[in-house]
């Protein structure tokens, strides 16, 4: 009977929870509300912020809306007029596409350039690292997109220093030809914070691959090429997303440089200002929302690219896979 007894009383104990795992859901309910306190401000903002307004400009996307009048449902004809009737629109693209295509890559190697210059530590570097930065604080500022124009405009610094070789240009911001060069030459100035996230690849190199690419014979070149770039590639997949992304979006410099207008003859008319220009001097926010929308899904389509052919050229030296 004893042992029964013993039997029974080691049976009801490995049944019955220990003390800690009945105190352990509320516990766990408690964090999770605490968790979600604390994430409230973020998730409300996002659904008032974001989420909202993206859900209401797809709407809009469907319908004629000036903002006066209540949004009159037109289904996918501001789309079919976007793509078969607008020439400004087709316009716009070709200019975002070679606005793109020039400013991300000059932008990046600009970047990567300081960046391997800063590396070293040398007397000064820290002045310099933040003084190469401080553009990019100033990144979508009105008041330095004045001074860009007022630098290419008639008579202005480079036009002074282009005549002292017998280069006489003029108002490069009132050229067709240059415009959209000016607009390009601000957005690559503006190389601040890539050069501080390649900065950041350029420190987690190991210095033994330096050391064994030297004892091959290896020079700074082949180094570069074949220690420096390869480990950085994750890096500059970064850079890459991140730039064309932002590229897509660049607004400032031409709606200032150009005045409004997207320059002489539109030459400097970017996507995100024809669409301004839609939506509040046209006061056609139902086509605007739909050129946001088609902007939304190129960018994404462009990202998930760039995400698959990241597998044949970035390199993850953790991983051991290319």
């Amino acid at each position: 009977m004893p042992t029964i007894a013993r039997t029974r009383s080691t049976g009801e104990r490995a049944e019955s929870p220990a003390p800690g795992a009945q105190a352990q859901p509320p516990r766990r309910r408690q964090r999770s509300g605490a968790a979600y306190v604390f994430l409230s401000p973020w998730l409300i903002g996002a659904a008032l912020l974001t989420i909202g307004p993206m859900l209401a400009s797809l709407y809009l996307s469907f319908t004629d809306y000036d903002l006066f009048d209540t949004p009159r449902w037109v289904g996918l004809r501001n789309f079919e007029r976007m793509f078969t009737q607008d020439d400004r629109y087709w316009n716009s693209v070709w200019v975002t596409v070679k606005f793109a295509v020039l400013s991300v890559p000059l932008k990046l190697a600009a970047a990567l350039a300081v960046a391997l210059l800063l590396n070293k530590q040398r007397r000064g570097t820290a002045f310099y690292r933040s003084a190469f930065y401080a553009p990019s604080l100033l990144g979508a500022s009105v008041s330095v997109a004045l001074v860009w124009r007022s630098l290419f405009g008639s008579n202005g610094v480079v036009d002074d220093f282009l005549g002292a070789f017998g280069i006489h240009i003029g108002s490069m911001v009132d050229q067709p030809r240059y415009a959209l060069l000016t607009v390009i030459a601000l957005a690559v100035w503006q190389f601040g914070a890539p050069m501080v996230i390649f900065l950041a690849g350029l420190k987690q190199v190991p210095g033994e691959l330096y050391e064994a690419a030297a004892l091959d014979g290896a020079g700074p070149v082949r180094r570069f090429f074949s220690v420096t770039l390869p480990m950085i590639t994750p890096v500059l997949l970064f850079n890459l997303v991140l730039e064309i992304i932002q590229a897509f979006q660049s607004f400032t410099g031409a709606f200032v440089i150009g005045s409004g207008r997207g320059g002489p003859s539109d030459s400097a008319l970017l996507y995100t200002l024809y669409l301004y220009q839609r939506g509040f001097n046209n006061f056609e926010m139902g086509y605007a929302s739909a050129m946001a929308w088609v902007l939304l899904v190129v960018i994404a389509v462009i990202t998930v690219l760039l995400f698959r052919s990241s597998r044949k050229w970035v390199f993850y030296a953790g991983e051991g896979t290319r």
